[in-house]
């Protein structure tokens, strides 16, 4: 496995979680204080938008990685909860970094 596919996913998990939030506080704007309902849209489509890429990017790693479908879901699904991202991002990470060539050919011991 390829570097990139770790840094796209950690980049959209990253960006998929921060939009999460923004959009955490939009609702609080647009439904407490009833402000801010285009930017509530707006945000909402945003963070769609990135989600649907996070999905791709998460599946190509989870499928590169081997992983079973349970652990998969959980990394699919953490994307839709506030802060989960990036405790599971971490965790991706320490269990995938192993995982990663860097694509040099290594010399075979006969």
């Amino acid at each position: 496995m390829k570097r990139s596919v770790l840094t796209r996913y950690r980049v959209m998990a990253y960006v998929t979680a921060v939009m999460l939030m923004i959009l955490c506080v939009c609702m609080v704007f647009k439904y407490g204080f009833d402000t801010g309902e285009s930017l509530t849209f707006a945000v909402s489509q945003l963070h769609g938008v990135l989600f649907i890429i996070y999905l791709v990017f998460a599946f190509d790693l989870g499928s590169k990685a081997k992983w079973p479908v349970g652990k998969l879901l959980w990394v699919l699904v953490s994307g839709t909860i506030p802060t989960a991202a990036f405790f599971v991002e971490r965790k991706v990470v320490r269990e995938v970094e192993p995982l990663i060539t860097d694509g040099a050919a290594q010399p075979v011991k006969a």
